[in-house]
């Protein structure tokens, strides 16, 4: 795991005597994402620099370091990532005569070696990993930036100075500090941005800044305008494909080829150097993976969890139960609210664009703690958008084929009888319900989610649904002069003929909650303290499996994860594990109200919120006035806004 920028000034064919300088100061505002090493390349003949920062995790030598050449002087890397299969890369290269004479064992030398011999699209299709990378090719004058299939590692490129620099790197704050770096603040990016607590790719929060796609290569020569796209692996593709042939054997079969698949996905990802451990909530997913990492390891596997003592947040309970039925070495802590408080801060440096999930402060804090013992983590993330874990699959599903069928003054009546009732008042009422269904069924909050059901209760279509289920804040209602640009959601939405319902929203989730949130915010978290996160769920095997599993062996009687429960339920007892779904978070609502209550205060001030132009005074001050007085919960909306306040004032 490293961090990598530069820079191409292809038409001046020429790099002023500050590139050195340049792009050190450019590797220098990522140095979280590599601590251990710094590596400049230049060539002043054709306009071209890369930098390099180093985590490192294989070949701990100085055989690793980057920007590296490839043998035969030909290409030049920097790259950031690991390829999880790449010794038998080398050993393929070998079989076929095809080696060069290796000078260490780092997968950045089996990723140039096999550039040289199968070429660059063949090699990234042979890989099994995380990576971003940026290529150089001395011959052809060509400059090639690729992004992993699911995108786990991130990767920023754009034009600046009146289309004379080309920048790319990890961060934007890489690019930030080219002197060249001129871009505005794009309205339309901050409008998806209130839509969804983040900024779908391919867009940033700066105008002609764009992050490079997952499963996608870009090429951009001498006199090119534009970069050349080129996608070399489509997650809508595979679904669709897995949608038209799914997995014929039984649901035994289904689950023992699970299980052998991520058994050897975790295999692969305990590959390292250097202490490697696992985050662990105690959770389906992440205890899926600490059972089979234990199950394949010689010792103790180290787990870590963050606890906190207000109710509805903690997770650690269970998480050290599957700790120690699984045998595991866990690291626990409990976190005090100054201790989560001390981190808001810190946001806007770690998320060098706006980004409002606000599980971002406890994900934080395990990857704090984890690096206090290891260099490198994995985790369960992407557990529910390939094995329908999230409950909007459910509800959707449900509301729409209800919906479908009511004229739309009925589904008035049914929104005004909703919001008749406040979401505490919902709680209350619904609470003893709720103690009668199975531990499965019941849901935490179910007034919020009340009320967010209601916003969508008149959409005419699916995808509509999905749409406000999904949605913060309707951009309309509070960014100032600005229209959305198309995403995958709407207005470019992927082809997804063949997938029901519910893998209609799976695989949109994949594509951009995924990559742009959940991706994110690991990323970032982990980066921020030099921790290297890794998948195992996004080896694309266990993925193209997953789209072939029938939605019956995911969904059952309204629950999700059916295949990946009974892997789990092989090594740890169902009794750990069945309980109702909880999110990573914490206690924004209440903490708004009161210790983060100046702070918030000072952010959403009415005259300053006025002078920014950026939003509409009257919508953001009328939801904080009625979060303050306990009338509605708005913190999630509030939070958009605060983390926007807060990296535009460290702007």
């Amino acid at each position: 795991m490293c961090g990598l920028t530069g820079f191409f000034s292809a038409s001046s064919r020429s790099i002023s005597v500050d590139s050195h300088a340049v792009l050190t100061r450019m590797a220098e505002t990522i140095l979280s994402r590599g601590p251990d090493d710094q590596g400049i390349w230049f060539d002043s003949s054709s306009g071209i620099g890369l930098a390099h920062r180093r985590l490192s995790i294989l070949d701990l030598s100085e055989a690793g370091h980057q920007p590296m050449e490839s043998a035969s002087g030909r290409f030049v890397i920097a790259f950031n990532g690991e390829i999880y299969n790449h010794q038998m890369l080398r050993d393929e290269l070998g079989a076929n005569g095809m080696a060069p004479a290796w000078r260490g064992h780092s997968d950045t030398e089996t990723i140039l070696a096999g550039c040289e011999s199968w070429g660059i699209r063949q090699t990234l299709e042979r890989c099994i990993g995380m990576f971003a990378f940026a290529l150089w090719d001395k011959v052809t004058r060509t400059l090639t930036l690729a992004r992993d299939r699911l995108g786990e590692k991130p990767l920023y490129y754009g034009w600046v100075a009146n289309r004379s620099v080309f920048l790319f790197g990890s961060e934007l704050k890489a690019l930030r500090a080219h002197p060249a770096f001129d871009a505005e603040i794009d309205r339309g990016a901050l409008a998806l941005y209130m839509r969804h607590n983040y900024i779908p790719a391919p867009y940033s929060i700066f105008r002609g800044v764009r992050k490079l796609l997952p499963g996608t290569l870009i090429t951009l020569g001498n006199n090119a305008v534009e970069p050349v796209v080129q996608p070399y692996w489509s997650l809508a593709e595979v679904a669709r494909t897995g949608a038209r042939c799914p997995f014929v054997g039984t649901p035994e079969d289904a689950v023992d080829e699970l299980e052998r698949l991520l058994r050897s996905a975790v295999r692969q990802q305990m590959v390292a150097d250097v202490p490697l451990g696992a985050f662990l909530s105690g959770g389906i997913d992440s205890s899926t993976v600490v059972a089979l990492m234990q199950a394949q390891s010689v010792r103790p596997v180290k787990t870590f969890t963050i606890g906190f003592d207000e109710g509805g947040y903690n997770e650690a309970v269970h998480a050290k139960a599957v700790a120690q039925h699984l045998g595991t070495e866990h690291t626990e802590l409990y976190v005090t609210p100054a201790q989560a408080l001390e981190v808001i801060p810190r946001l806007p440096e770690l998320y060098c664009e706006p980004f409002a999930d606000s599980s971002q402060v406890p994900t934080f804090l395990v990857s704090q703690l984890a690096r206090r013992h290891v260099t490198v983590s994995l985790s369960g993330d992407a557990g529910d958008e390939l094995f329908a874990g999230y409950n909007r699959y459910v509800l959707g599903n449900r509301l729409w084929g209800t919906l479908s069928r009511l004229p739309r003054i009925a589904r008035r009546g049914a929104v005004g009888m909703i919001k008749a009732l406040s979401p505490s008042a919902w709680n209350t009422l619904l609470r003893p319900v709720e103690t009668l269904l199975p531990r499965s069924l019941r849901q935490t909050n179910i007034g919020d989610k009340l009320h967010k059901g209601a916003g969508v209760l008149e959409s005419p279509q699916l995808e509509q649904l999905y749409l406000g289920l999904v949605t913060h804040w309707l951009p309309s209602d509070v960014v100032l002069n600005t229209e959305e640009p198309p995403t995958f959601l709407q207005g470019n939405v992927p082809d997804v003929s063949g997938l029901d319902d519910i893998q209609k929203m799976m695989v949109l989730d994949a594509l951009s909650y995924l990559p742009d949130d959940i991706l994110t915010k690991v990323d970032r978290a982990g980066m921020g303290v030099s921790l290297e996160g890794r998948v195992p769920f996004l080896d694309h095997r266990v993925v193209e499996f997953a789209w072939r599993l029938p939605q019956s062996m995911k969904l059952r009687e309204g629950v999700g994860k059916w295949a990946l429960r009974q892997v789990l339920y092989r090594h740890v007892p169902q009794a750990l594990i069945d309980r109702p779904k909880m999110g990573f978070g914490i206690p924004i609502d209440s903490w708004l109200r009161g210790s983060l209550r100046d702070w918030a205060e000072s952010l959403l001030d009415e005259g300053r919120l006025r002078r920014e132009g950026y939003f509409s005074h009257a919508a953001v001050r009328e939801r904080w006035e009625e979060h303050l007085s306990g009338r509605r919960n708005w913190s999630y909306h509030l939070w958009d806004v605060l983390m926007f306040q807060a990296w535009l004032e460290r702007q």
